[in-house]
């Protein structure tokens, strides 16, 4: 397992700690960490492995010895586990002895889940305002209905392990004999049973594809990139469980498609808005486009507004997730030059530019200036 951290360190324990120090402190990280107690958390996993390996040298008298004289170089090419390869419930079984009657000895058997799933809807920005309905499809493995999981084939039942007399783990003396590693039997792969003849429609798996439909609700409010929990729709446990355990989730991700019109910023929609520099300069009402609504808005621009400015309109915006409380909808003015002129408003504009004297502020603040300051308000 790849890691720097002294064994002592990781275990927060002293060099010359006892025997039933090293244990206490070990039974209580591994109880800490598990990634049951801290799912979807590849920190506490990580930690989790980091402890059973400081585990197994300190507990073994004659391999804490060599670590303590040589360091981890002392035990290379020792026998040891790789511990970072290993499936969090295998390590739980390897020391069950020291967790029984704790309230956290679960058996391999009892703490299986089955795999997580993912797949993937498409929203539109109007679909965020509401919340949407969406079918997905897939595929999972699923307990085979010809033998009911077993595996064996119809009629026919599983034998018990001759290996491991049908407990499913075998219990195996550590260097030195100095401790008891209890594993899961690798001729049955914990189950306890073999199967001798095996299901045809499953080839013995005891699981296989099935293609499941369902429709998902998708929360008003939610942002690309996440993803929606579909709990137990994801695969059963694996066979090695037999009926126990429970199954994994589906994660329906969501991925929202840019609007024509509207840009997204948290929880505020940006809307960039033609007007002409007679609205500008006389004021009046200009037509608003808004999400979910064919309705406009009427919006009030002041006489002698400047392009780019901003006008709010409050509860515009899409709702927040969690509170359902809208954003605002941030309206940006953008002028618009006319790209043609009739020889009326041509003569109209002549006559207005010579006697116009507006001062123009080199230092005024630009266009997206303005916008970014009104995101950070």
């Amino acid at each position: 397992m790849p890691t720097t951290r002294c064994y002592y360190e990781v275990l927060s324990v002293s060099r010359d700690a006892s025997g039933d120090e090293i244990k206490r402190s070990y039974r209580r990280l591994a109880m800490k960490f598990h990634p049951d107690r801290n799912p979807d958390n590849p920190e506490a996993e990580s930690k989790f492995k980091e402890a059973a390996e400081a585990y197994e040298v300190l507990s073994d008298s004659e391999r804490r010895s060599t670590y303590d004289r040589f360091g981890r170089e002392g035990l290379r090419g020792r026998p040891g586990h790789d511990f970072n390869s290993m499936r969090p419930d295998d390590i739980f079984s390897m020391f069950n002895d020291i967790f029984e009657g704790m309230g956290g000895g679960r058996s391999r058997r009892a703490s299986s889940r089955g795999y997580d799933l993912e797949t993937e809807v498409d929203l539109e920005l109007e679909d965020v305002l509401e919340g949407a309905d969406r079918d997905v499809s897939f595929t999972r493995m699923d307990v085979c209905e010809a033998c009911d999981g077993s595996g064996a084939e119809p009629g026919t039942q599983p034998e018990s392990c001759s290996t491991c007399g049908g407990q499913g783990k075998v219990a195996q003396a550590g260097l030195g004999g100095m401790f008891r590693m209890v594993t899961a039997c690798p001729a049955c792969s914990g189950r306890g049973s073999v199967v001798t003849s095996p299901c045809e429609a499953c080839s013995g798996n005891g699981r296989s594809p099935v293609d499941r439909k369902l429709t998902v609700r998708i929360p008003r409010g939610i942002h690309d990139g996440q993803a929606v929990r579909v709990a137990g729709e994801g695969e059963p446990p694996g066979s090695e469980a037999g009926m126990g355990g429970r199954r994994g989730d589906l994660h329906v991700g969501v991925r929202i498609a840019p609007h024509e019109y509207f840009e997204r910023d948290g929880n505020d929609l940006l809307l960039l808005q033609p007007v002409a520099f007679t609205q500008l300069a006389l004021g009046g009402d200009i037509d608003v486009f808004m999400l979910g609504t064919d309705e406009p808005h009427t919006l009030h621009v002041k006489a002698g507004t400047q392009p780019g400015d901003l006008i709010r309109i409050k509860d515009g915006g899409l709702p927040d997730l969690r509170s359902g409380r809208r954003g605002d909808l941030v309206v940006v003015l953008k002028l618009v030059v006319p790209r043609k002129l009739d020889d009326k408003q041509r003569q109209l504009l002549v006559e207005y530019a010579a006697g116009e004297a507006t001062p123009v502020d080199e230092h005024a603040p630009s266009m997206w200036g303005r916008i970014k300051d009104a995101f950070r308000g």
